[in-house]
């Protein structure tokens, strides 16, 4: 990530979030302006009672946010979790929500739900693979992940909602898994009422996985831009870009023949251009073998800086990672500042709808309605 050293929390910091600090307390605070999915308000006061936004300030402690913005608790559309420690660095970047796009076995991801005063998370589990994939070659990776026809469509996707998969996930590459299977696959799913995930990294693999009649398409191509006509594939669906710019600028610093970052902004700007609902997903992950680890937290930073450049407004880039993937994940306790709504909340200096780089100067934070210190560099 150019330009960018990985950030960590300070010792304290640390310290407070290795003891998994679950306690709620009564916040009001004042001098605040709220984010409202376009503008920042007037100074104002929010409470925070009982891990949910509340109205009733009298009692409450205190804290003057001296002007600051306040953000509902940042989203991250795309990661992979690894352990709490992953979770930590996510909590410490005021990433309070994450999609976690691929792991296993189902045991690894059920001790990371529900962690009072950590990120809250949701899981595709396994993800529908070819024989012989980079994926399937992964330590532990489940065999009846493999999926070689589409007659093994229905029980791939029974067997990962019976392990607790909060929506499914499929890798599209070209060559990979053939179009009926892919279209069984997003079939199978959307019968069982799961939203449908698509790794699809190529331009032929965005083909295949929009044919495919899926929910959400993962990265945006390096091999070729996306066009105004596959734009308005996007739109005549209702299907759903995560352009994970921030790993795709990775890879392309790999210098790989007929790849290159542009490709990947301009299908960035050709989606916005096109209506597509574009949300903030960054590929986080400490898996072994993959060449570009984006670190947690910060990299969703870096990623809202991205979709800025490649020209999405600042409202449009918070939205991204805030109110859209709420609505689009079914996460309706969440994305927005209203009384009743989960307490995940960030606190910045400055003004972010000005300058998007403004994220990243945290002075609060709460997940959940408890309080945790931010990260530091």
């Amino acid at each position: 990530m150019a330009g960018y050293t990985a950030l960590a929390p300070s010792a304290a910091a640390a310290t407070s979030l290795a003891v998994a600090n679950t306690q709620k307390d009564r916040v009001a605070l004042t001098n605040v302006r709220v984010f409202d999915g376009r503008a920042l308000s007037a100074p104002r006061t929010v409470v925070i009672d009982n891990g949910r936004i509340g109205l009733n300030a009298v009692g409450a402690r205190t804290i003057d946010c001296q002007g600051g913005a306040l953000l509902p608790g940042l989203i991250d559309c795309h990661v992979h979790l690894q352990d709490e420690t992953t979770l930590q660095q996510l909590t410490g970047f005021g990433v309070t929500t994450a999609l976690d796009m691929g792991n296993w076995p189902p045991s690894k991801i059920n001790a990371l739900r529900n962690r009072p005063g950590l990120t809250d998370i949701r899981s595709a589990g396994a993800p529908a693979v070819e024989p012989g994939s980079l994926q399937s070659r992964l330590p532990g990776f489940p065999a009846d992940a493999v999926v070689t026809k589409p007659g093994q469509a229905a029980a791939f996707v029974r067997t990962r909602v019976a392990e607790g998969s909060d929506y499914i996930k499929i890798i599209v590459d070209v060559p990979g898994l053939d179009q009926p299977t892919l279209n069984a696959l997003s079939a199978a799913a959307h019968a069982q009422g799961k939203r449908v995930n698509a790794h699809a990294p190529a331009a032929a693999a965005v083909d295949e996985a929009l044919s495919a009649g899926v929910d959400v398409v993962h990265h945006v191509p390096l091999d070729a831009a996306l066009t105004a006509a596959t734009a308005q594939r996007f739109r005549s669906r209702n299907q759903i870009s995560v352009p994970t710019l921030t790993v795709m600028e990775g890879f392309a610093k790999l210098g790989i023949p007929g790849t290159s970052y542009d490709n990947a902004r301009n299908s960035v700007t050709a989606l916005k251009r096109g209506g597509v609902p574009i949300l903030a997903g960054t590929d986080s992950n400490t898996t072994p073998g993959i060449p570009v680890q984006p670190p947690f937290g910060v990299s969703l930073h870096h990623e809202l800086e991205l979709l800025v450049q490649a020209g999405l407004s600042t409202a449009e880039a918070l939205r991204a990672a805030t109110s859209a993937p709420a609505q689009f994940f079914r996460l309706p306790d969440r994305g927005i500042i209203f009384p009743g709504a989960r307490a995940d909340v960030v606190v910045v200096a400055g003004d972010p709808v000005a300058d998007i780089r403004a994220t990243r100067n945290i002075t609060h934070i709460w997940a959940g309605g408890v309080e945790q210190p931010p990260a530091t560099a």
